[in-house]
This record gives structure tokens, sequence and C-alpha cells, in this order.
């Protein structure tokens, strides 16, 4: 309990601290999240915030107790590890919702995951998670890169690249995100490198990039094996509406 007036919880993050800097509270892999109240329950009915969609962002701001960090502060993995909680903390581990066999897109059901059973994913060995950069040369360019895990504040920040790239008809997901990753390209970090380096990858040394990435990153792993139709599928949990307003509460 800390010395907040509403009961609190402890909880681990995926990414056990190693990538926040040393003077951040969250260098010992540790977040105090608070119980949801009727004040979180009207954030996430706000309509306003609903469509600006920043709602689940304003809910984990509302929630988050340790002092100097917010869900901008927090790598990605770490922020889904976090929401889950608040989901458990919230309206306890149960989460029933509607599955697509993925060996047969027409077959659903209606089936109940418990939250407390997703593992966080195991970090390699051997990766120096310090200051949150890492290195990796590129397969066929040979190109020498650094790179980030990004947070949610660079997610806010792509999304609002995106949606103007979107008004004009351009697509540039895959770039946008790698100019946002990648810190140095060959000893180089100025931003005009690193954008034109992000536009003109070779799309192996894309995939490679993207691929080690994700193989890194410290996340909670969604995904769960149900039987369907007397078969054995692994399926990812989907995060439908439902998750923060489920349909018994």
């Amino acid at each position: 309990m800390s010395e907040h007036k509403f009961p609190t919880e402890i909880i681990d993050l995926p990414s056990g601290g190693k990538v926040y800097p040393k003077d951040s509270p969250l260098t010992e892999g540790k977040l105090e999240l608070k119980y949801m109240t009727t004040r979180e329950e009207d954030i996430l009915m706000s309509e306003n915030l609903i469509k600006k969609g920043v709602v689940i962002d304003k809910l984990l701001d509302s929630l988050i107790v340790t002092k100097g960090i917010s869900q901008e502060t927090l790598v990605l993995g770490d922020k889904n590890a976090v929401l889950v909680a608040a989901r458990i903390l919230a309206y306890g581990p149960e989460y029933t919702v509607e599955v697509t066999n993925p060996n047969n897109i027409q077959e659903k059901i209606e089936h109940t995951f418990d939250l407390t059973k997703c593992p966080f994913r195991e970090l390699p060995g051997g990766i120096d998670y310090t200051d949150n950069s890492f290195d990796f040369e590129t397969p066929i360019g040979k190109n020498k890169v650094k790179f980030r895990l990004l947070t949610g504040k660079e997610e806010k920040l792509i999304e609002k690249d995106l949606e103007q790239a979107r008004k004009v008809g351009y697509n540039s997901d895959i770039s946008t995100r790698l100019r946002y990753t990648i810190t140095e390209v060959d000893g180089d970090n100025k931003v005009e490198t690193i954008s034109s380096f992000s536009q003109n990858m070779l799309a192996r040394d894309s995939v490679a990039l993207r691929n080690y990435i994700q193989s890194i990153s410290p996340d909670i792993d969604l995904t769960s094996e149900i039987k369907i139709g007397g078969e054995a599928v692994s399926v990812s949990i989907p995060l439908t509406v439902e998750f923060f307003w489920p349909k018994s509460i």
C-alpha cells in the first residue's frame, strides 16, 4: 500500500526495468498501480476521449501511482502488461470474448480467457538492454544500425505522422516506424540520414531488422491455446471494446 488513498498493487514489468535510465523509478522492474474507481469508469465513458482515440492512455495515466511515470514513459511491451494488469484489478482475470478459428474463419465461438495465465515473453540472453540502445548489422547492405525500443510517447508521434500521410493518400507505416526506431546509421545520427535510410532500406534488410527488434522486445504473451470444434488451436486474445467494457458488468 502506498500513501495513495486508494488500494494499490505493485506489478512486474516484462522488461525487468532494464531499458530505463538509471535514475528512473522503473529500474527495479516494478510499477505501482491503483485499483480502478468510478472516476476511471467515467474516463472510459467519455465520448470525447473515445473520439480522440486517447481514452486508454488517459485511463492508464489515472491508474499509475509511481511518481514521475506515465504511460508515455513505458516501452510498448511494458505498457501492454500494465493494460492487462489494470483490467485484472478492475474486473477480474476472466475475459469473455468471441474468437475466430484461425483454420476456419467462418467458425466462431465465445471463450473465457484467464488473463493471469498470460506470461511475459522470455528475454533472450546476451543482450545489453542498458540505455535502451541496441546494435544491428543489416545482412545485405551491411549497414551498422543503432535503434531503440519505442515508448508510448513515440507511438503517439507515429500515429500523428501516419494520420497526416493517409490524408494525402500515402501509406508509410513501415518507414515511419523505422524512422522513429532507428537512432543511428553507420555512425551518423542526423535526422535526414535516418529518414532517408528508413525510406530506402532494402526489403530484406528491413524485414531482418524488424524481426530482430521483435525477438528482443519485452512484452506480455497474449496468445492462448483453446479448443474450437474439437480442435486445439493457438489464437491471439482479441482486445475488443469488451476488454474494459465487459458484458457482464
